[in-house]
């Protein structure tokens, strides 16, 4: 894919899939992000804006501009969207509490807005909305709280980044494109 002249020259969006670490290079072997993207993203130095665990899929932003990145990573500048599948019984209380908050090692964890957006069985389909972005946050938020069944810990299952910002993931799994010149001037000016 080339650089149009409606291509921004400072952002491109993966669409991540499970089982890549998002970093330049693992000392372990594992496969990285950069292993889906052309071999000039790497050389060029475009680095990913945030993290999104092993474990987890979506939208991740790459930049050649470091203030781009701190913009989009300060806690409280930019909302971030996830579509998550917790194993547990997702109630009322649970989604007070997490919008409340629970201490961990790293500060508070809270989640700006949870919606209930669906069920399967014994797990719970939620929307969670987050403006910072502490290591595993929404895995280790709703990891503090317990299935009033089993008394077990809720665990994420499944989480997929869906947005950030007004920005929403539109490119298949394991793909990856430009964003517009335009996406990215309403971006970056929701961030001034």
């Amino acid at each position: 894919m080339s650089l149009t002249t409606n291509d921004s020259q400072k952002l491109l969006v993966l669409n991540k899939p499970k089982g890549y670490l998002v970093t330049r290079s693992d000392d372990l072997g594992r496969k990285t992000v950069y292993a889906l993207l052309p071999e000039w993203v790497y050389t060029e130095g475009w680095m990913p804006i945030g993290r999104l665990d092993l474990d987890s899929k979506g939208l991740l932003l790459f930049t050649t501009d470091g203030q781009i990145g701190n913009a989009l990573t300060k806690p409280g500048h930019c909302i971030k969207t996830y579509e998550i599948w917790v194993r547990g019984h997702v109630m009322d209380e649970h989604i007070a509490q997490a919008l409340k908050g629970v201490q961990s090692p790293e500060g508070l964890l809270k989640a700006l807005e949870v919606e209930k957006i669906g069920t399967g069985g014994a797990k719970t389909k939620l929307r969670v909305k987050i403006d910072e972005g502490k290591n595993r946050h929404i895995r280790r938020l709703f990891g503090a709280l317990k299935d009033p069944k089993y008394g077990t810990p809720l665990k994420v299952l499944e989480l997929t980044r869906t947005h950030i910002g007004f920005f929403e993931l539109d490119v298949p799994l394991g793909k990856w494109r430009f964003l517009s010149t335009e996406e990215e001037k309403k971006l970056l000016k929701k961030l001034k």
